[in-house]
């Protein structure tokens, strides 16, 4: 028997890839090894998004390749950077045995065994490809919280964006697959179904002829053992007025909207190809607030899109004083290779990029803040994480929080509380990230 080690990086959508690979190797007799150590082979599965991604993926694949001077025999690149860049990786790293693409990750068990017949594997190429079956999957989140990829690919050709080039044109599944599939995770205990695609609000487009997320989480809704269902990548003019009533009418669906708008200036939103103006956002969101007053809205932004003049920043930053989004990232602009914007006029120095972001998270930090504070003498409901022995106190999420991207809710407890637990928890008090209270 081999020991297989995975490394996964970047998005959600390729942490379920790598579950799907760690259960078919598993369902294939291979044991699973969290030591890189004892692993016999180690998979690097990459990110290819921008270049910090990009890099972060090369040094995992070098620092995972020094195992090859003790047990590890084989060592194999999978996911977006192996995609777009199979031919770079074999001639640059040649410690890398095999590679694979975004499309053909559940041919990993056969891809290890003729690299181990001497073969130096490379299958890639078929990113356009919808996998039906329905394949085995270890989950690599807690046991109460899993993702559940509803779509792959996508159509957006936004102009700084290389997701189109990597995992092709957008895919939806049918509805009765992620049914099924959602179904199998209530049955191991899952609490939580994290929804998630390069865009979910399209959802259904390509195989019903209209958008179809509103149709996908009224099934959802109906099995037994879910009791949250989030939701992540929105694009806000995907989002139609069905979808905010099937959302507000359900208490197991979160009031929570991810929803990258990614800039806030409709001159540099046009040059994004977004599909999308500031006023449509804002008419958007106002919408969304009057039938979820407490939806937690999340955005991403981009800040030194080239062409993006001091005017256009400041009336971006109005927008994002003027919205008080709930949460906020904010990106640099990564000049990605083979993409439009790549080849813009007035490219942006990074020191004015750098400053830019800055200059937006000292914005946001004093809006979460408020808004945190706003929650103090609320009662929440949290899913329990686990138990912080420096502070003495447990903490988890609200629905108002997402896994890895927001913040915690730290509280006392009079019983003890096991992780995946769901309790109500008043609030007592607030910083710019965190909520801390205790069980009522």
């Amino acid at each position: 028997m081999y020991n297989i080690g995975l490394v996964s990086l970047g998005c959600a959508k390729n942490q379920t890839d790598a579950e799907i690979m760690l259960g078919i190797l598993a369902s294939d007799g291979f044991a699973i090894t969290h030591d890189p150590a004892e692993a016999d082979i180690i998979i690097v599965n990459t990110c290819g998004f921008i270049e910090t991604a990009k890099q972060e993926s090369i040094d995992a694949i070098l620092e995972m390749a020094q195992y090859k001077e003790g047990r590890c025999r084989l060592l194999i690149a999978t996911g977006c950077l192996a995609e777009r860049y199979s031919s770079d990786i074999l001639k640059e790293l040649p410690e890398v045995d095999a590679i694979v693409g975004t499309g053909d990750y559940d041919k990993i068990a056969e891809v290890i065994r003729r690299a181990f017949n001497g073969e130096k594997p490379v299958i890639c190429g078929h990113k356009e490809r919808t996998i039906e079956e329905r394949l085995p999957r270890i989950l690599s989140t807690p046991s109460y919280t899993a993702y559940l990829k509803i779509a792959d690919g996508c159509d957006n050709n936004c102009t700084y964006c290389a997701i189109p080039m990597i995992r092709g044109h957008f895919r939806s599944r049918k509805i009765e697959d992620i049914t099924d599939e959602a179904r199998s995770l209530a049955e191991s205990g899952v609490k939580e179904l994290i929804l998630i695609a390069q865009d979910t609000s399209r959802y259904g487009i390509d195989l019903y002829g209209e958008y179809s997320l509103d149709k996908l989480l009224e099934e959802l809704v109906k099995i037994e053992g879910i009791e949250w269902i989030r939701v992540h990548y929105f694009y806000p003019e995907a989002i139609t007025d069905s979808l905010i009533d099937t959302m507000a009418k359900y208490d197991k669906i979160c009031n929570y909207i991810d929803m990258p708008v990614q800039h806030g200036n409709n001159y540099i939103l046009k040059r994004m190809a977004r599909r999308t103006t500031q006023e449509e956002m804002l008419r958007k969101i106002e919408k969304i607030r009057e039938k979820m007053p407490d939806c937690t809205i999340r955005t991403s932004i981009i800040v030194g899109f080239p062409g993006e003049t001091r005017e256009h920043f400041d009336d971006l930053y109005k927008f994002v004083k003027k919205v008080r989004f709930d949460r906020m990232g904010v990106f640099t602009y990564s000049q990605e290779e083979d993409t439009p914007a790549a080849s813009f006029p007035d490219q942006i120095d990074e020191d004015v990029k750098d400053e830019r972001l800055d200059s937006l998270m000292t914005l946001q930090q004093g809006i979460s803040l408020e808004l945190n504070k706003q929650k103090i003498g609320k009662t929440l409901e949290v899913i329990a994480e686990g138990y912080d022995e420096d502070n003495f106190l447990f903490y988890g999420r609200s629905r108002g929080d997402s896994i890895e991207v927001d913040g915690k809710v730290y509280f006392a407890a009079e019983d003890e509380i096991f992780a995946g637990d769901i309790v109500d928890v008043e609030i007592l008090d607030a910083d710019e990230y965190d909520l801390t209270g205790k069980v009522v």
